[in-house]
């Protein structure tokens, strides 16, 4: 029998190598059994999630201020993950662990950093200078590149929306109480997105020192 005539086994490389269809379906399944292999084992472990000693969910004003933080995209420019490596934690400090981001849904960890990294931002500088760069940054950086929120001065932050929102997080496991929610509304009323957004950028990074 000439080697052309001989038959092609089920899942033999020339099989695979000559079918899009099988080799597709392969290469979901290795991609699949590989996700799952490296993330299931995730979802039993204690430093993934179980919060850091200290953390606390974020307040009513705190959650709106993180609405406006994905709202206007901050996300594309700076990330929430500072690695394990001496050069960051130098500039910095310490690396962040996956406890400190378990009432995060989603978290920002991100991986683009056009600006500083934020996960240890919070009282790193008053509100005040946030106050001012949020507004206009060059008047703080002269270089900087970033983009200028003015609006978010005179925009009220959104009392009425935060109720809701927060039990929503709470059906997903952030431990917010009754009286948490209930006074939701009142704890944003009367505030700007500019001061929502600065109580956001002021707990960032603060339960781990």
């Amino acid at each position: 029998m000439a080697e052309h005539d001989k038959p092609v086994g089920a899942f033999s490389h020339e099989r695979i190598e000559t079918s899009n269809f099988l080799m597709i379906v392969l290469i979901i399944l290795v991609v699949a059994v590989g996700g799952l292999v490296e993330i299931v084992p995730l979802f039993f472990q204690r430093s993934t999630t179980q919060p850091v000693p200290g953390l606390k969910p974020y307040t009513a004003l705190q959650l709106a201020g993180r609405d406006i933080y994905l709202r206007e995209g901050c996300y594309n420019c700076h990330s929430q993950m500072i690695r394990p490596f001496r050069a960051e934690t130098l500039r910095y400090g310490h690396y962040s662990v996956a406890g400190e981001f378990v009432y995060d849904h989603p978290f920002q960890w991100g991986s683009k950093r056009t600006g500083p990294d934020l996960h240890r931002v919070g009282g790193r500088y008053t509100d005040e200078w946030h106050r001012i760069h949020l507004t206009n940054p060059r008047d703080l950086v002269p270089e900087s590149n970033m983009p200028a929120y003015p609006w978010l001065a005179t925009t009220p932050a959104p009392a009425n929306e935060m109720a809701a929102h927060m039990k929503a997080l709470r059906m997903v496991g952030v431990p917010y109480g009754d009286a948490d929610i209930a006074g939701a509304a009142a704890a944003v009323t009367g505030k700007t997105e500019l001061d929502a957004l600065i109580a956001y950028l002021q707990v960032l990074g603060t339960s781990v020192k």
